[in-house]
């Protein structure tokens, strides 16, 4: 998909009423994969690329009440299916460009971001801005419900080393951005890279 504002708010949006019944089995892998961001109650945490906000209940249940959960759009019709879903319970929504987050630097513990890689126009700067929004050592989660390889199959193409999400690739790329590749796992049931924001 281009990388392209317009674009990837009509793709979106011509599919956010249905989004969630077309991966009604996801919340699992969601709940795992916030587990190993490793929250801590009282966190502020950001859901960058929300969606209709599959991510914020677990995200909720990690920070608890006197947490923050913020969930980022650059999509309306995403952010009406979370609310439609009761999701806008667990955390405040934003309709916002996660390459401009009208956010004060050092302002979160952690940024998890479900099939968010995929979409940044500017890998290099968005991940910039993502580091600029974290505190020195918080985390970044870079999540996926399905591995490259499934993922690859699903639209019909071959993985690639090309692939933002290959390790060779994301590595630098997240280093030059301010970020430590912690873990990296690309198994067929998900893709989670965690990062942490380095001084």
């Amino acid at each position: 998909m281009p990388h392209d504002h317009t674009r990837v708010r009509e793709f979106f949006g011509a599919r956010a009423a249905g989004w969630d019944a077309r991966f009604p089995d996801d919340g699992p892998a969601y709940a795992a994969a916030v587990a190993d961001l490793g929250l801590r109650p009282g966190d502020t945490v950001l859901d960058a690329g929300c969606g209709t906000g599959r991510a914020l209940p677990p995200l909720r249940e990690a920070v608890g009440p006197r947490g923050t959960v913020l969930g980022v759009d650059l999509t309306p019709e995403m952010l009406e299916q979370a609310v439609r879903a009761g999701r806008r319970a667990s955390g405040t929504l934003l309709l916002a460009d996660v390459s401009r987050l009208p956010l004060r630097s050092h302002a979160l513990d952690a940024v998890f971001g479900a099939g968010l890689i995929a979409h940044l126009p500017h890998p290099g700067e968005n991940l910039r801005e993502l580091a600029r929004v974290v505190r020195p050592g918080g985390k970044l989660a870079l999540f996926h419900p399905l591995g490259r390889a499934a993922l690859a199959a699903r639209q019909g193409r071959q993985i690639s080393d090309d692939d933002l999400r290959a390790e060779p690739r994301l590595r630098p790329l997240l280093a030059g951005a301010g970020w430590r590749l912690e873990s990296y796992t690309d198994e067929e049931s998900r893709f989670l890279a965690v990062a942490v924001r380095q001084d």
